[in-house]
């Protein structure tokens, strides 16, 4: 059930939850800029409030490059490093988190000012409450990845790493979701079928945009650049993709097996779109499903084409986050037809009749 807020604060709410979707879609893309720059590790400290202010010094400045020198990734890969080029790196990072800071405040200060009104209450106030709370972790989630490249590694953790990607994206999703719920339409009239795809095609979904930050945890788009063949065949030897040992962690670190898993798991996301795009004509379900699920089907089609070019590439900065937006799109558009096709039912406040009509389309 979703509560309706009352009409005078329903498009404030709207335009809060727009703004917070599309901080979060860009703290993605610097998320991976920052990647891409081997710029993460650059601060090695967490100060959640001190913090937000970078150096102002050029003894703060020093103090910064020193606390970064103690670390495996400047000994073993930016040794020799000068004080410039590690402000660059120190930039990116210094930015990542400030955005971080900066949709937590975007998102609790309206969210205050609604709750203190009265405007959320209820099913969409429990649910704005819980996106809140998987915002707070992810502000846990990202030191938990940063500080498993402090000690040992030269870089995080390809399993946090994913993690905290995934948790994000989670939280987008949630918002989108919440988003088109407190958009007026009429319900979907489609079989049962259509609806379990469209959810199948969430979860893939979420599996390959999981698998593609361990590709990028992993840098294993630098290796195997061949396409459609990895690794000399169209399937790589069983005795290369289970090569480490116990077998379970050649899912999570076996550059090959995961590079392998995400491409496997980008053509079953692609076959089953096309299943779905043909299933919603055959079964002729009203237009705004038809057009949601054209639209999901062009998006990943487009995001394969840039998948296969940047490993083709080697991994250009610039067609690697377009790979990445792209990937977003991707889940607005799975999430939208999710949503599309799940019933609802409205509570607590009437919503006009044009408004309705206004929705149909979406």
């Amino acid at each position: 059930m979703t509560t309706v807020p009352p009409t005078r604060d329903l498009a404030a709410i709207r335009i809060w939850l727009l703004v917070v979707a599309g901080l979060i879609a860009l703290m993605v893309l610097v998320g991976g800029a920052t990647r891409l720059t081997e710029s993460g590790l650059s601060i090695v400290e967490w100060k959640p409030v001190t913090g937000t202010m970078p150096p102002l010094s050029e003894q703060a400045w020093t103090e910064a490059f020193e606390a970064y020198k103690t670390i495996p990734q400047y000994r073993q890969m930016n040794a020799g490093m000068t004080l410039h080029e590690f402000k660059t790196i120190f930039w990116w990072e210094w930015s990542h988190r400030l955005l971080g800071r900066v949709i937590g405040m975007v998102y609790l200060l309206p969210f205050l000012w609604f709750l203190w009104r009265g405007a959320v209450s209820g099913p969409l106030g429990r649910r704005l409450w819980l996106i809140f709370g998987l915002g707070a972790l992810q502000g846990a989630v990202g030191w938990w990845m940063v500080a498993s490249g402090l000690t040992e590694r030269t870089e995080v953790a390809p399993v946090r790493l994913a993690t905290h990607l995934s948790l994000a994206l989670l939280i987008y999703a949630s918002i989108v979701w919440t988003l088109r719920r407190l958009k007026p339409r009429e319900e979907a009239e489609a079989p049962a079928r259509l609806r379990l795809t469209a959810w199948v095609l969430v979860g893939v979904t979420f599996v390959q945009l999981y698998l593609g930050a361990l590709v990028a945890g992993l840098r294993a788009g630098l290796v195997y650049n061949t396409w459609p063949e990895i690794d000399g065949g169209l399937i790589p030897k069983a005795a290369n993709l289970w090569i480490q040992s116990p077998w379970w962690i050649n899912l999570f670190e076996n550059d090959l097996t995961v590079q392998f898993m995400h491409r496997m798991t980008a053509y079953t996301l692609l076959a089953l779109a096309a299943w779905h795009a043909f299933d919603v004509m055959r079964a002729g379900a009203g237009r705004a499903v038809v057009r949601g699920a054209h639209r999901l089907l062009a998006a990943i089609l487009v995001q394969a084409v840039l998948g296969i070019l940047t490993l083709l590439a080697l991994v250009p900065i610039s067609l690697a986050l377009l790979h990445q937006g792209t990937a977003i799109i991707v889940l607005t558009f799975a999430v939208l037809q999710a949503e599309r096709m799940s019933p609802r039912r409205v509570a607590a406040v009437a919503v006009p009749q044009a408004a309705v009509t206004a929705g149909q389309a979406g």
